[in-house]
Parts: structure tokens; sequence; C-alpha cells
């Protein structure tokens, strides 16, 4: 298996680990599958809502649980390579990203909008920078503009297909053969999307290109085997970006509840999900999006996390909903999952996904 290679930053798997908020995938998860040599990955979606400063004080908290997070990652992953997912949508993005750099993370991942300054943000920094996108369209003007506004390109695309986790680049019409059950379409679509996966590749050698630099391709959703691997690969990807099978790692920083809920879900409960970030996202039928289908509407105590969000006029306050389910709340609380979490049978190391991953039976 050939390393992912980042500019002059060499991944010895072509494996990254994505990055899943608040609080799923933190130092222990992302060490751990660093030290085995992909790219662990730490979100910093409320990270430091463990912190005890965390409710008076939310944004200096969370930079300071980036600052120890990293650390320990570093510590757990002995010399592997460390990224941050964040989001484009929440805010005081450019203070998040400011923090990361500072602490020393290698690779910057960012999503749930489109990333257009985050170059400006790094400047100088030896920081890697993986915009995420889910079409030709979306790479085509990320590309066009970091061209025109900073010149320069990404290091590396992620492209996130219709059957990844959490929030989703897709409109709900888009999803509606995942929302249906209907089988045949969804092969349909998956089948045509590989297609769209191919168009990302040429955009990304075409501005690779003209700054005279390789920008590899790195495909997320619905990957858990080593077959499917292999079908990014033989798209022309140069990697993998996997997130639902490490959860119901030992690693995973999540409650055991929370790992309990991906172990036993079964296809019916995966949903189509209405986010207050404004997306369309996945995850796991419960008694708590039960309540919120009803018209049911709690407390909502806002801590500012998000650019564009009323609390008057949302359904729920998504960084409680995380933070209830992550402490392993699962029924009261939101709980982000793919497409496949059904086929999770039992709790396994991040080793042992490593392995049905990269190492054919």
């Amino acid at each position: 298996m050939k390393p992912l290679i980042i500019g002059d930053l060499e991944v010895k798997l072509p494996l990254i680990q994505g990055g899943m908020g608040v609080g799923v995938s933190l130092s222990s998860l992302a060490g751990a599958v660093a030290f085995e040599g992909g790219v662990g990955v730490i979100s910093t979606a409320q990270i430091g809502f463990y912190r005890p400063d965390f409710n008076k004080n939310p944004l200096e908290a969370n930079l300071k649980a980036i600052e120890e997070q990293v650390k320990r990652a570093k510590e757990i992953g002995r010399g592997g390579v460390i990224g941050a997912n964040i989001m484009v949508a929440g805010r005081n993005y450019k203070e998040y990203v400011t923090a990361a750099v500072k602490a020393g993370v290698d690779l910057i991942i960012s999503g749930a909008g489109l990333p257009t300054e985050l170059p400006a943000y790094v400047k100088d920094a030896k920081v890697k920078l993986a915009p995420i996108v889910s079409s030709e369209k979306a790479a085509k003007l990320l590309c066009r503009m970091w061209d025109k506004r900073h010149h320069c390109t990404p290091d590396l695309v992620i492209v996130e297909g219709p059957m990844a986790g959490g929030h989703l680049g897709f409109s709900k019409e888009q999803l509606k053969p995942f929302s249906e059950k209907n089988d045949e379409e969804i092969r349909r679509m998956m089948a045509d999307y590989d297609g769209e996966i191919e168009k990302i590749i040429q955009v990304c050698e075409t501005y690779g290109e003209k700054y005279n630099k390789n920008i590899p391709v790195v495909v997320a959703g619905g990957i858990d085997s080593h077959e499917k691997v292999q079908h990014c690969l033989n798209l022309g990807a140069s990697g993998i970006q996997v997130a639902t099978p490490f959860v119901a790692t030992e690693e995973c920083d999540a409650h055991p509840n929370f790992k309990k809920a991906y172990v036993e879900a079964t296809s019916e409960d995966v949903v189509i999900l209405n986010s207050p970030v404004g997306m369309p996202g996945r995850g796991i039928r419960n008694t708590f999006l039960k309540n919120i289908e009803e018209g049911h509407r709690g407390k909502i105590h806002c801590r500012q996390c998000l650019e564009h969000c009323d609390p008057a006029t949302i359904p729920y306050c998504i960084t409680d909903a995380l933070i209830r389910s992550v402490q392993g709340d699962v029924e009261n609380g939101l709980v982000f999952c793919g497409a496949e979490v059904d086929k999770i049978k039992k709790i396994s190391t991040v080793h042992e996904v490593i392995e049905s991953l990269f190492i054919s039976e």
C-alpha cells in the first residue's frame, strides 16, 4: 500500500481518520490512529466541553482544549501525523485555525462550508491545508478562489460522498433515496458519484500543474472494507478518510453508551436530519430526534458556536445535543453516524479497524 504524500509530509498509510465532534475524536482516538501510521484527526467543535470554564467562557475553554488535546495526541502518536478538523460554519473560525497552528498540527481539514479564507489565516506556517468538498463545482470554486485571492492551492482535497456521517454537502432532495431506503436508487447514485470523484481529481490535477505540485484527493463516506478502499484507489484517489468504524473502538474518546449505540444500530435506525448548522445530517434515530419531529423544543442556552444561528428559531441547540450524547445520554442527544453504521457488530480496536481496511481476507 503506497503512503499518502502531502507535499513534504509523508503518511505511512493512505488513511485519514475523520474528525467527529463534539468530543468523539479527541487525543485518544487521534493519537492511536497516528501511532498506527494514519492521520489522526481531532475535531475542534466545542472541544472544550469537558473543561470547568466551558459554560462561562466557551471560546477560551475551546482554545485551551485545542492546545491540550493536540499535545496529548502527539504524545500518544509518537511522531505520527496529527490533524485538526475545523468547521467553517463555526463562529470564531480564524481563532480556531490560529490555535491549531500554534498547537502544532500537521494538517487542517475544513468543511461544513467552503474555507475560502483559510490560507490567509495560516500565513507562512508549514501546516498543510485540506478543504472538504462534495462536488466538482465546489472543488472548482474553491481552487479558483484560492488561486485568485491567495495565490495557492490546497495541499490535499477530501471528497465526502453522500454516505458520510455528520453534516453532508448535499441537499435533502439529493439525499432522498437514503431517506426512503431505496437500495436500487442508492446504488445508482453511488455509481454516478464515482464520476464526480474522477472529475474532482481532474480539477486537482489542473491546479496542481499550474503550481507544479501534486494535490492528492482523499475519498470519504461509507468506506468500511478492503474492497471499498481498493475501489477508491482504482478511481484515482490517493487515500481514504474513515470515521464511523473508528467510533466503536476502545480508543475512541466517546462514552461507552455512544459506542454501544453504534453496535446496536440497524439500517432502519439511520435517518437524514435537519441540523442548526444549515445542512442536512445523518444520525441514529432516538427519543431526541422523535421529539424534534413532533415539534418539541427544549430550553436553549446559546454558547455562540455557529456563525449563522438564531437561538429564537432553531429547533434545538446542536452543542447541547452533541454533548449529551458523547457523555452517554444517547437517547436524549444527537448521535451522528455514517450510512453503514449497521455493519458494526462489536467494539474493536484502532489496529483491528485499520487491518480490516488494508489487509484483504
